[in-house]
């Protein structure tokens, strides 16, 4: 993939978290400040390689599981990088996690907190229990309005706790787009969790759930923020 091919994927990424609509040549002619038609061309060729398509209904596109895990897999800025100011909402996340108090009440107030800044759904494992919170913001996203969809979510949510026991990924981070998901593979959703050592469990996890349309620099940051936090504190 070139580099300019590379710009308008994340643009292509970004834009369509922001608006929810696909998005199209001119909006991209303007950004890039080239012609609608070179455009096209790039467009075309990131189609081919599978990195976007083309709804029915629309002269946009809209990027692919592919598509999400090349720009997931190339964010320039870490979700570890601990070295610049924290923004706002990482900084309100990380007050209130430390003004939780006990330890199920903690991690409860940073999965609310996730859910408040994230707009998605927030989830973690409370000794042998999984918390959530947010689900009418999951389901108040436009990709849910299929039946077949809301179906295969609640199947993904219902499976999700003996998957995270079983499994239990070893990353501090690990992102699920898509079709990655191990249950509810066409419910067009992005898992992202963070691994933390609690009191209840080395291996306990905090993260949220969305669609895969969604803004993957600052939900992985705030994930990732999360659990470090949560350690933290738990551990203080």
């Amino acid at each position: 993939m070139t580099e300019r091919q590379q710009k308008i994927l994340s643009a292509i990424v970004e834009q369509y978290a922001e608006v929810a609509s696909p998005v199209g040549s001119n909006l991209m002619a303007k950004l890039f400040n080239v012609s609608s038609a070179t455009v096209r061309a790039e467009m075309a060729e990131l189609e081919h390689m599978g990195y976007i398509m083309q709804p029915h209904t629309s002269a946009g596109r809209v990027p692919t599981d592919k598509g999400y895990r090349f720009y997931v897999n190339n964010l320039t800025e870490p979700a570890s990088d601990l070295n610049k100011q924290l923004p706002r909402s990482e900084k309100a996340l990380s007050i209130r996690v430390h003004q939780a108090g006990a330890p199920e009440r903690t991690i409860r107030n940073a999965v609310d907190t996730l859910v408040e800044l994230t707009h998605n759904l927030g989830l973690a494992t409370i000794s042998n229990q999984l918390y959530m919170s947010g689900l009418s913001n999951l389901f108040g996203q436009p990709e849910f309005i299929n039946s077949v969809q809301v179906q295969q979510v609640a199947g993904l949510l219902d499976n999700l706790e003996p998957w995270l026991r079983e499994a239990a990924p070893n990353e501090p981070l690990s992102v699920y787009i898509g079709q990655e998901n191990p249950i509810g593979r066409s419910a067009g959703c992005t898992l992202i969790i963070s691994r933390f050592r609690s009191p209840f469990s080395d291996r306990s996890y905090i993260g949220t759930l969305g669609p895969t349309r969604q803004s993957y620099r600052q939900v992985m940051n705030l994930v990732a923020r999360a659990g470090r936090e949560l350690e933290e504190t738990l551990y203080a």
